[in-house]
């Protein structure tokens, strides 16, 4: 509580509005460099790497196609097979606000309905193709780097997904919903809050870029936090 924006509980509303809660000023402090990429969140590397073929790593034995993660859109996923990818997972004991890992316009936010997993350690070692059955938000972004996604995937006993241009993401229909920002776009600086999950759960980040590469003394595992330095340019 002592990095909470509000340290007394009782001047939360309800237990979202404290499970959610913001962080002070400088609680997480950024890189000088503009340039470098930054953590979404805090929470634990669970992958981390190049997309292979199309496929992202999951976990040992499992990988999953990237087509089926973009909810059958071969012609977006095409746009990333060459790319990286890194996935972290959020604990219930985490900060649960999701923020820019660079500046970007939004061009695209998609709600593809799934199941609700949980997508502890234990589970993406038993559930092949878990992310990709999963509940998620797709985010696509255009950055100085090229075109990001920023995805966001439910989990069991996750309230809901909220994105600070939409509000809560909960489709009335179990149908792929696809919003395009073309004409209006949302424009995020380096670090903005983009969005916040009610409950653990985790965050995938694609480039499409193949001249990018993430830094390498981050590795699976790891515990991180919001504003680390995690990519840059490949020299």
């Amino acid at each position: 509580m002592s990095e909470a924006l509000h340290e007394n509980p009782e001047n939360y509303q309800n237990f979202n509005d404290f499970f959610t809660r913001a962080l002070k000023k400088g609680a997480r402090p950024f890189p000088e460099d503009p340039d470098l990429i930054i953590s979404p969140v805090d929470g634990t590397i669970s992958q981390m790497g190049a997309i292979e073929n199309g496929r992202i790593f999951q976990a040992k034995q499992h990988n999953y196609c990237l087509s089926a993660l973009f909810a059958g859109n071969n012609q977006l996923a095409s746009r990333f097979k060459h790319g990286l990818f890194i996935t972290i997972y959020l604990s219930p004991g985490d900060y649960h606000r999701v923020h820019m890992p660079t500046s970007g316009t939004l061009r695209q936010m998609i709600y593809v309905p799934g199941s609700l997993y949980s997508v502890n350690a234990e589970t993406t070692g038993d559930i092949e193709g878990l992310y990709a059955r999963n509940e998620r938000v797709i985010n696509i972004f255009e950055t100085a780097y090229g075109e990001m996604a920023v995805i966001m995937v439910g989990a069991m006993v996750v309230g809901s997904m909220e994105t600070v241009w939409a509000g809560s993401v909960k489709p009335t229909s179990r149908q792929i919903t696809w919003q395009n920002y073309i004409n209006k776009p949302v424009h995020l600086e380096r670090g903005d809050e983009m969005g916040r999950f009610k409950l653990g759960s985790t965050v995938i980040v694609l480039f499409a870029s193949p001249e990018l590469g993430w830094l390498e003394h981050h590795q699976p595992d790891n515990k991180i936090k919001m504003g680390t330095a995690i990519g840059s340019v490949l020299d």
